[in-house]
């Protein structure tokens, strides 16, 4: 099973390259954005659990990101392995996160780092705004803040992975199809 976790700065290219690198491996793409939404909109006991916190001001604990994280995987067996994209974002989401999967019988195979220039992550992202219409794609302290928060609480989840050897660098900077080859050549050599 070849379970991916695609990382990245806003920007970086990832849900481009997730799509790509679904329909070559036959993933599936696990967001944690669109499990919550789920969860949220049927309103399933963790989507219950996760309104209460969420209706307070208050972050989501780990374990209730994790527990949704399960049910897609333990709800999708038969699949070739799962795309994980936008999480996890802490060094703790990432430990929780290979708890589960060993529990599961699972593991990452590997992790792929989008590495783009801070520059070249803001235009992209101004550029993405145009089209998007997310306001936090538009406002130049947003981004900046975004990219912040990414170096602050999320860059660490790098480190934890190249101490596992799990850690894959790609140069994002180019085509859509180059850095997809590049992605590819290196997935199947490491992961």
């Amino acid at each position: 099973m070849l379970n991916i976790v695609l990382f990245g700065a806003p920007g970086a290219g990832k849900g481009t390259q997730s799509q790509k690198l679904i329909e070559k491996y036959n993933l599936l793409h696990l967001s944690t954005g669109d499990i919550f939404r789920k969860h949220l909109s049927e309103g399933t006991e963790l989507g219950k659990e996760a309104r209460q916190y969420m209706d307070n001001g208050k972050l989501v604990p780990d374990a209730v990101v994790i527990n949704m994280v399960r049910d897609k995987i333990e709800s999708n067996q038969g699949v070739n392995g799962f795309i994980f994209d936008g999480f996890p974002r802490t060094v703790p989401q990432a430990q929780a996160l290979d708890q589960m999967l060993q529990e599961l019988g699972l593991d990452i195979s590997c992790m792929v780092a989008l590495d783009v220039p801070e520059e070249e992550l803001k235009r992209r992202i101004a550029e993405r705004g145009k089209v998007s219409g997310r306001a936090d794609d538009q406002d130049p302290a947003k981004i900046n803040t975004r990219i912040q928060v990414y170096r602050d609480e999320t860059l660490p989840v790098a480190e934890y992975y190249k101490k596992q050897h799990k850690f894959v660098g790609v140069d994002g900077v180019g085509s859509i199809d180059e850095i997809f080859e590049a992605i590819c050549s290196k997935v199947e050599a490491y992961c």
